[in-house]
């Protein structure tokens, strides 16, 4: 029996191919009030005086709240994202890194619509953009601040007359859009240089002053701070930088909005804020690896005490060149991308950021390359991989959220080991309720595995297929839960991947990647 899903009637809206998906009434907007603890105000300096008209400015700039404006929290067992009434919410994001700097408003409307029919719920953009966005004007002719300086904000009076008011325009059609934006004040270069055009312009008095005219500016929409911006934290100036900058924030919002730090490749926040108050849940970039190693990283953040949630906010992009050697390694396709979907998801991350390398420098003839996209940013929204995101967010959905677990025990070892659970791009990965209602194992290629049924509650076990490619799900069948059972991928002796579904088949649950009353 094969279960279509995502192609019609009131479930799900589309095409069958990952165009589009929506699930009705799954993110609505909460009303209740949240806040992530106390942070001392950040007075005592003549940049808040100056900054004090600003901020009031700044206040009534963001206009009218599209209904009430929606609030995230950490859920109780300190392990996911959850909406102010505990409703789980998957973070599924989007690199869109030059989306203020380099779009228009009509562009930005195509690109925020197009992500919103795709099932993601997070677009993380820029403030003050990687590509020379000090200097170079965005396309209405606007800078960011004054003479360099973030305590000066180039605000003007009336609509639509500054850097700001685009960016103001751009949050509320995301918000519109039910997206939330996951913002970062700056990118890296700003305060530690290292590559790229700079120049450093922070201070921790600046950056304190910035950050509270800017959660001021934003407290009542649907933001997620992101702080860093692809840089590494190598001296105690530049933690002294974040941390104030993450008090004006908290001083500037009133702590109504998460917060976390993008870090360079390879690392992830916890490795210099795990203990930091502010710093809500982790983020790895894993980075734009294919193969699993860097991606087992991702587990080593779950298991940091205190718990914090983690999600990878830049594994591997789609076309983008593989390790940065494309001569070598070529450029990434769409399966490069998904297996590092589910081999995060099924390590204990609580969401997934998609990325392609056109889009999130908005390419296009006419703009400088940066390593060497391969087709415009607005072709590149129709890329597979950017289609298939939905369906790991649908099927993690499908099943109770806030009790998943990790637990690559249920697959056991090969004689060879490096087959099963295997090496490099072809390592299995598995999770499970807490519980043992349902448990799931990610298969990247047509090989056969055993799996221990032992951890499964119940006397019958219920099995599935389901395609990552399609979000389709085959009902293998029920069978008594007894010793270790093999399974076979549908494609075998391929590279295709498939996620193999075990219910406790006395829980009733839809096929995988059917909606799930949570």
């Amino acid at each position: 029996m094969k279960i279509l899903l995502g192609t019609g009637g009131s479930r799900a809206r589309g095409d069958g191919n990952g165009s589009a998906w929506r699930a009705p009434g799954r993110l609505a907007w909460p009303a209740a009030p949240h806040s992530t603890g106390e942070f001392p105000t950040v007075g005592g300096n003549r940049l808040f005086l100056r900054l004090l008209g600003l901020v009031l400015l700044a206040s009534l700039a963001a206009g009218p709240a599209l209904g009430a404006a929606p609030r995230l929290k950490v859920s109780d067992n300190q392990r996911f994202l959850v909406c102010a009434d505990g409703r789980p919410f998957f973070y599924l994001g989007d690199t869109a890194w030059e989306l203020f700097h380099r779009l228009n408003r009509e562009e930005a409307a195509r690109y925020l619509a197009d992500r919103a029919r795709k099932g993601f719920t997070v677009i993380q953009a820029v403030a003050l953009a990687e590509l020379n966005g000090l200097n170079d004007p965005n396309p209405y002719g606007h800078r960011p601040l004054l003479d360099h300086d973030p305590a000066r904000p180039d605000v003007r009076d009336g609509p639509h007359n500054d850097y700001w008011d685009h960016v103001d325009y751009v949050i509320a059609e995301a918000e519109r859009l039910r997206l939330f934006v996951g913002l970062l004040p700056t990118w890296g270069d700003k305060w530690n240089k290292k590559w790229g055009v700079g120049p450093e312009i922070f201070t921790p008095e600046n950056a304190a002053a910035y950050g509270q005219w800017l959660g001021a500016r934003y407290r009542e929409r649907p933001i997620v701070w992101i702080l860093g911006g692809d840089r590494p934290v190598e001296t105690d100036g530049h933690k002294a930088i974040i941390r104030a900058m993450a008090r004006g924030l908290r001083a500037g919002d009133g702590g109504a909005h998460l917060m976390t730090f993008h870090p360079t490749g390879g690392q992830g926040s916890g490795t210099w804020f795990h203990e930091d108050a502010w710093l809500d849940f982790n983020m790895r970039q894993n980075g734009h690896m294919t193969e699993f190693g860097r991606y087992a990283a991702t587990r080593a953040d779950y298991d940091r005490t205190p718990f914090k949630p983690v999600l990878d906010g830049e594994p591997i992009y789609e076309d983008h060149p593989v390790s940065f050697n494309a001569k070598e390694l070529g450029h990434s396709i769409a399966a490069d991308v998904r297996r590092p979907l589910y081999w995060d998801l099924f390590t204990g991350a609580c969401g997934h950021t998609y990325g392609h390398h056109s889009v999130w420098q908005m390419w296009q003839p006419g703009r400088p390359p940066v390593n060497g996209p391969l087709l415009p940013w607005y072709d590149a929204l129709e890329q597979p991989g950017a289609g298939q995101m939905q369906f790991g967010r649908r099927l993690i959905e499908s099943r109770p959220f806030l009790s998943r677990v990790p637990d690559d025990s249920l697959v056991l070892p090969a004689t060879v080991q490096t087959a099963v659970p295997g090496a490099g791009r072809y390592r299995y990965v598995a999770t499970r309720d807490a519980d043992g209602s349902w448990a799931m194992i990610y298969a990247p290629a047509g090989r056969p595995f055993r799996v221990r049924l032992d951890q499964l509650s119940g006397a019958t076990v219920r099995a599935w297929w389901f395609n990552p490619r399609n979000g389709q799900a085959s009902l293998i069948g029920e069978f008594p839960k007894a010793e270790p059972r093999e399974f076979v991928p549908p494609d075998a002796g391929e590279a295709l991947d498939w996620v193999l579904a075990l219910d406790d088949a006395a829980k009733g649950y839809p096929a995988p990647g059917a909606q799930f009353g949570l």
